[in-house]
């Protein structure tokens, strides 16, 4: 571990979890910035954008303000920066319990299976379903979550299809609707209808307006 080591940080702050099965907790969040895909629907565009350099040992002192230990590294792509295993490293040693959002395109096969890695496979109405790394299916552990973004019912009948082709029915799964064209109730309904074994989450931290 060498907390020298320097990542682009887009913004660190502190919020309510507003998805996953960790949603309703206090999280500290750390951003990186820069992305490897263009997502139609992305509500994160400026982490896109340069960010500024800071080095793991100032992430740490500046996380150290919260009174908390859930952190989640999002982004943007936090995979697509190098230096990732060395804040992970860091921050297991400093007994935070680490969240990892990934889109999966990239290999992860570069964490400890103490991360809980929120993998977000991409969907047809995203423009990037071609993305994922095949391989990350090697990679994924109990703990860790499945979740798809979904736009339309061919986007719903995507991710069945991708659950049922990778045997995922036993993974933690987590639906997303993109609210503005895919109503919550009508994704519901179509889980019900389907018996479908997955969680639908809508972005509590948006329901209340928070970060």
């Amino acid at each position: 571990m060498n907390i020298d080591t320097r990542l682009e940080i887009c913004e660190v702050f502190y919020s309510l979890q507003g998805e996953s099965t960790f949603a309703g907790l206090p999280c500290i969040f750390i951003r990186l910035s820069g992305c490897n895909l263009h997502c139609v629907y992305c509500d994160s565009l400026y982490s896109h954008a340069p960010g500024t350099f800071h080095s793991v040992a100032e992430i740490l002192e500046r996380i150290k303000a919260y009174p908390c230990k859930l952190v989640e590294i999002t982004g943007g792509e936090p995979v697509f920066q190098d230096e990732l295993p060395e804040l992970i490293s860091a921050l297991e040693s400093a007994d935070y319990t680490i969240l990892l959002e990934t889109n999966g395109s990239l290999y992860l096969g570069d964490f400890p299976e103490s991360v809980t890695k929120i993998i977000d496979v991409k969907t047809p109405g995203s423009g990037e379903s071609e993305s994922f790394m095949k391989w990350n299916l090697k990679l994924i552990y109990p703990n860790d979550e499945i979740k798809f973004v979904l736009t339309n019912f061919h986007d719903y009948q995507f991710a069945l299809n991708f659950i049922r082709d990778n045997k995922l029915e036993e993974q933690t799964i987590l639906f997303s609707p993109v609210t503005s064209v895919l109503p919550a109730k009508q994704l519901a309904e179509w889980m019900l209808k389907d018996g479908v074994n997955a969680r639908l989450q809508i972005q509590l931290h948006k329901i209340i307006d928070m970060p």
